[in-house]
């Protein structure tokens, strides 16, 4: 399926931007070559799985450890989780993040093979509050070339990238969003949120 829809661009490049980081340095100090070093080394990243030629199953575990080493994970996933974060045991929470880790990298990984032939190209960076924000024009196969603006922080101590904005659409947002209404199918348990997403993606 080509990307022709923004929450299909959506899907991808979130996907895509949680795969990327760099090291320890504080984003008081990170400069914009910095961070848009960083979306140029997440795109390249991205680009060695798809032309290792691998299986989707071999991709998406290789996805998951690039995730697991660079992501943010639990400012993403508890930021997903919400307020119910919040009344949550630490072992449900720990429980949820591991999860949610499996859960977001089979979701996400499985559209690796929409990035051949595409590109992404890196317009500069300006300052957003307390991230860096970087800016990029992404062309994709089928797909016109849209707007993607990528949010760098060291919220967890880390300069990371954390959410992008694709044509002014919060993807975090738009994530939480979602295993918000999946909690609410679910009466509000994480247990059983947390038990469904390793089954799901």
């Amino acid at each position: 399926m080509a990307l022709n829809n923004l929450p299909d661009r959506r899907l991808f490049l979130t996907g895509l931007a949680a795969t990327a980081a760099i090291g320890a340095s504080p984003a008081a100090a990170l400069s914009g070559p910095q961070a848009e070093q960083l979306v140029n080394a997440a795109v390249g990243d991205i680009n060695k799985i798809i032309a290792s030629g691998k299986s989707q199953s071999a991709m998406i575990a290789d996805f998951e450890r690039v995730f697991a080493r660079y992501a943010d994970v639990n400012i993403i996933a508890l930021t997903t989780l919400g307020a119910a974060r919040r009344t949550a045991s630490k072992a449900e929470v720990n429980a949820y993040v591991k999860a949610f880790r499996g859960y977001f990298t089979r979701k996400y990984g499985r559209r690796f093979n929409e990035f051949v032939g595409g590109q992404i190209i890196v317009s500069g960076s300006r300052k957003s509050k307390s991230n860096i924000e970087v800016l990029s024009t992404a062309k994709l196969r089928g797909s016109a070339p849209f707007k993607v603006n990528w949010l760098v922080s060291d919220r967890s101590g880390k300069a990371k990238i954390f959410n992008i904005i694709i044509e002014g659409v919060n993807t975090l947002t738009s994530e939480r969003a979602e295993i918000g209404a999946m909690l609410d199918r679910r009466g509000g348990s994480i247990a059983r949120l947390t038990a469904d997403l390793k089954k799901a993606g």
